[in-house]
């Protein structure tokens, strides 16, 4: 019998999306899967937790040195590892660092810091002649005067490793700028990416590469886009996935998709971008992650497909395999937000959604009674909708956020 091959899974936090990731990859046949994190192995549900062979605990789950002395650790139980992979955007330079001291395949450090960087990741992209906004790194106040002069308003400015929207901001005016220089003065030492703010519909792109070739994608709208959501704290956005992403108003960036991963270097894996259609059919891409998607995305990938995605991952990432799929159905998320201050009171509107689209849900995570409200983009809970005709998706999700609302005390 041939042995099992050892798997680590780096997992700083047990966030429930990262356990299904884990619970994907512990069955996945002929490994043994261990885990890496900073949270107690008692923080992993018992279901998942029989599934394991081993555990081993770090005070950092973002240090690359406490990575390789756990995957030390555990090698001298299970053996040399395979893989050593991890969902979590902010993980992926330190655990390729990790990788290239331990010898093992996976995401290279030069690849994992252009899709980290976003100002890296920009340069790389535009030297690669895939379309994005124009962009600069920027630490003093001069320069981002200068920049704001080069390209006028609006603005966003945004982390160079930021990831899911947090710290991102838009400025409108001089006025605006001269606000944030005064609340946020620029370090030379910590300078922050400034870019053109683009116009248009957004949309993300999941695909799959394997051995530097395309296999599959997936193309998903925003509605409205991020930004918006974080800029003006009353909106409920929604996400959807329409079923058929074959036409050929999607052929710009299938091409440009492709290409800029292709610059950014990654060689096998799935990664989620984000884009903007413009005016004339021309399109921008905004970042790139060299990982699932978050926001309940691989829920939705998986139930437009009729595929376990928490399952395909892993597979993909320990096997260089993945099953491409058909794409059954539309899919998409309304995610619910407070409306006001204080703590979640009431929920309005819930007996009505459910009466009139209770036959399309496939998913909910409502939020509760008492409970402190999100300050992410993603609200304060979800509801996830599916059906073979695309038009009576989207007139769900926009009737479910006009009936649903959260009320705040």
């Amino acid at each position: 019998m041939q042995a099992k091959q050892h798997v680590i899974f780096a997992a700083p936090f047990f966030m429930d999306a990262t356990l299904a990731f884990i619970n994907g990859a512990a069955q996945l046949p002929g490994i043994n899967l261990t885990v890496v994190s900073q949270d107690p192995q008692e923080k992993i549900p018992e279901k998942i937790r029989h599934r394991l062979a081993g555990h081993w605990r770090i005070d950092d789950g973002l240090d690359p040195q406490q990575l390789v002395d756990g995957a030390r650790a555990l090698a001298g139980r299970f053996g040399r590892p395979k893989r050593y992979i991890a969902t979590l955007e902010q993980l992926q330079v330190p655990l390729a660092e990790a990788r290239e001291a331990l010898g093992i395949t996976g995401l290279g450090v030069t690849a994992a810091r252009q899709f980290r960087d976003k100002a890296l990741m920009k340069t790389v992209l535009s030297k690669a002649g895939v379309p994005c906004a124009r962009h600069a790194l920027v630490g003093t106040r001069d320069a981002a005067e200068s920049f704001a002069k080069q390209v006028g308003f609006p603005l966003v400015v945004k982390p160079p490793a930021g990831a899911g929207g947090k710290g991102t901001y838009r400025l409108d005016s001089n006025n605006d700028l001269d606000k944030f220089l005064d609340s946020f003065p620029p370090d030379p030492r910590a300078p922050a990416l400034y870019e053109e703010f683009v116009h248009g519909t957004e949309y993300s792109f999941d695909s799959v590469v394997i051995a530097g070739q395309p296999v599959w994608h997936s193309i998903s709208r925003y509605m409205p886009s991020p930004l918006e959501v974080l800029k003006n704290d009353w909106i409920q956005w929604c996400v959807m996935l329409p079923r058929d992403i074959g036409g050929p108003e999607f052929d710009p960036i299938r091409k440009a998709a492709f290409g800029g991963v292709r610059a950014l270097g990654l060689e096998t894996g799935l990664s989620h971008m984000e884009w903007f259609r413009l005016q004339n059919n021309r399109i921008a891409i905004s970042e790139v992650g060299a990982r699932p998607p978050g926001a309940q995305f691989t829920s939705l990938l998986s139930y437009a497909h009729d595929m376990d995605f928490y399952r395909a991952w892993p597979k993909l990432m320990v096997f260089d395999e993945f099953d491409v799929p058909q794409r059954r159905y539309a899919a998409g998320a309304a995610y619910i937000r407070g409306q006001g201050r204080g703590r979640i009171r009431r929920i309005h509107g819930l007996g009505e959604a459910q009466r009139r689209f209770g036959s399309l849900v496939v998913e909910a995570k409502l939020p509760q009674e008492g409970q402190a409200p999100s300050d992410s983009y993603e609200g304060d809970g979800y509801i996830i909708v599916r059906h073979p005709e695309t038009g009576v998706v989207e007139n769900a999700l926009t009737e479910i956020v006009k009936l649903i609302r959260v009320e705040l005390s």
